[in-house]
């Protein structure tokens, strides 16, 4: 699987097709340590440059995939390589179809509270038949070490294949991270505004609009005070730093690069 570094985020060049052939693979082994599937925006690589925890959270993940159209063509472009957008709507919608089929077992994990309710009557009225056994929304405040165990026992006892986590970017991520071990033998899937769009909070960009690129726009006029710094300032960083690094004035690492 070949990558490309965004000022020194790593991005896997990755198809929907390959990313479950892994899943199944993966999933042959129920004891094993968890995986975690990062789906990586300009969001993620500006906070990753900025800030080397989450940078070395990032850089752990199994597959690291591509969140963003211009990441895609610019994929597509170097490495000669197919590469899809890892957009996690998508990628739940894809997982319900396959589920339907392999009989996955789901668990919802974020969202405010009620949401992930609300998203798994979408799912299962938009995929009769799929199986989602729990679906909990955690406090919004660190969780004690006790609430910790508690809601890792919760997620144990119903077995789950994939584990939905929509806890927003970057936290998911850490979340995610911290508990590949205490919640073995699933994949892990960073999942951001899927809550909200599936719930019924939100209003999902059309498709036109995700295709052009321009998807942070739409989102940015919905929510302008919360986003205004993700979309405006962070874009700024990232087209400068990634100007920087295209013309070989300044070098970023990726470890697994």
């Amino acid at each position: 699987m070949k990558t490309c570094n965004f000022i020194g985020t790593r991005v896997d060049a990755i198809t929907y097709d390959e990313l479950f052939e892994r899943c199944d693979r993966w999933l042959k082994d129920k004891q094993a340590k968890s995986k975690h599937i990062a789906c990586v925006n300009v969001n993620c690589a500006v906070e990753s440059y900025l800030n080397p925890e989450i940078a070395a959270i990032f850089d752990k993940a199994d597959i690291s995939g591509a969140d963003s159209m211009p990441f895609v063509y610019w994929i597509k472009l170097l490495t000669g390589e197919r590469c899809d957008r890892l957009y996690a709507p998508d990628i739940i919608l894809k997982l319900c179809e396959r589920s339907l089929q392999s009989n996955y077992r789901l668990f919802l994990y974020g969202g405010a509270e009620g949401v992930p309710e609300k998203m798994q009557s979408f799912l299962e009225t938009s995929f009769p038949g799929i199986n989602i056994v729990g679906a909990y929304s955690p406090p919004f405040r660190q969780l004690t070490p006790e609430e910790d165990r508690e809601i890792c026992d919760r997620i144990n006892q119903t077995n789950p294949d994939f584990i939905i986590v929509g806890l927003g970017s970057p936290k998911q991520d850490k979340w995610m991270q911290a508990h590949l071990d205490t919640i073995p033998g699933t994949i892990m899937i960073a999942s951001g505004a899927a809550f909200d769009f599936f719930g019924g909070t939100i209003n999902q960009a059309p498709i036109f609009i995700q295709k052009s690129g321009f998807e942070w726009l739409f989102r940015l006029f919905q929510d302008p005070k919360r986003l205004w710094k993700r979309y405006t300032l962070y874009n700024v960083i990232f087209l400068w730093m990634f100007f920087l690094q295209i013309v070989g004035l300044k070098k970023f690492d990726s470890r697994k690069n």
